[in-house]
């Protein structure tokens, strides 16, 4: 996973109301029956993690992230309320094992981290053998064209001065993959019973104090990172914020997701 700069955990607890909404349609998804124990991947700061042991009274959750300061909220919204039900674990998807874990799950969900990870193939590979047989994944993520108005506008600022020296050769933290090509890999990897789609879910941020906060707390903070001064990242920020608030609506994140699930086969 993309790990060059640690999250902001308190403002994206904050901030992060779109994934609520995310969330919420995956849970949709998950039918409760027979699950005892369930993976969140990618659990942040444990708002979805939340409602997904709401979901499975009956249920461990083990909620993995690879951000320190992530789980540090996590535990602190969700311990004392869940006890020995929700279980945190500190992992980086691109080397997690079985191990991590501990025991063999009936469901992992995922919502906006996938496209966080550059290997999905390897990705797939290490979910499935975290699944019982007859375990079910369950994940939404980033896809398809994925912020496009957003990322054109980041890349004209990216190119020229005074960012482009320091952006040069750098291809960005994100994969986001198209509903076919994940389906493959899904296959690849051994699932069966796969589903892939794309859905348009546009994030409409308020005003622009909250525009720019999202910006650099959940999109651009490997970007501003890149930038050595405040004075630039804050000129990086605002040129954005001034573009979207000229758009009609203003300051929409033209966000696509792309859901996915498939089942690891019963023996």
């Amino acid at each position: 996973m993309s790990n060059a700069v640690e999250w902001n955990a308190e403002s994206y607890h904050v901030v992060s109301r779109p994934h609520e909404a995310w969330g919420a349609h995956v849970l949709d998804r998950v039918d409760p029956a027979g699950i005892s124990a369930a993976l969140d991947v990618g659990c942040g700061t444990g708002k979805i993690t939340a409602e997904l042991l709401e979901r499975l009274p009956h249920a461990t959750v083990y909620a993995l992230d690879q951000s320190a300061a992530m789980l540090e909220v996590a535990r602190r919204e969700l311990a004392q309320q869940y006890g020995d039900r929700v279980r945190f674990i500190a992992a980086d998807l691109a080397e997690v094992t079985p191990e991590h874990v501990g025991e063999p799950v009936d469901l992992i969900f995922s919502t906006a981290t996938f496209h966080w990870v550059a290997d999905h193939d390897n990705l797939f590979r290490r979910l499935f053998a975290l699944l019982r047989p007859g375990g079910r994944l369950v994940a939404q993520c980033g896809g398809g064209p994925n912020l496009k108005l957003l990322l054109q506008r980041v890349a004209e600022l990216m190119a020229r001065e005074p960012y482009a020296s320091y952006f040069d050769g750098w291809l960005g933290p994100w994969h986001f993959a198209d509903p076919e090509s994940t389906a493959v890999r899904l296959a690849d990897a051994g699932f069966s019973a796969i589903h892939t789609d794309l859905e348009f879910h546009p994030a409409v941020m308020p005003d622009a104090d909250e525009f720019r906060t999202f910006l650099e707390t959940v999109i651009l903070r490997e970007h501003l990172h890149r930038l050595p001064k405040d004075a630039l990242k804050s000129a990086f920020i605002a040129s954005l914020t001034d573009q979207a608030a000229e758009d009609d609506p203003p300051y929409v994140l033209d966000y696509w997701r792309l859901n996915l699930s498939g089942t690891r086969p019963a023996l």
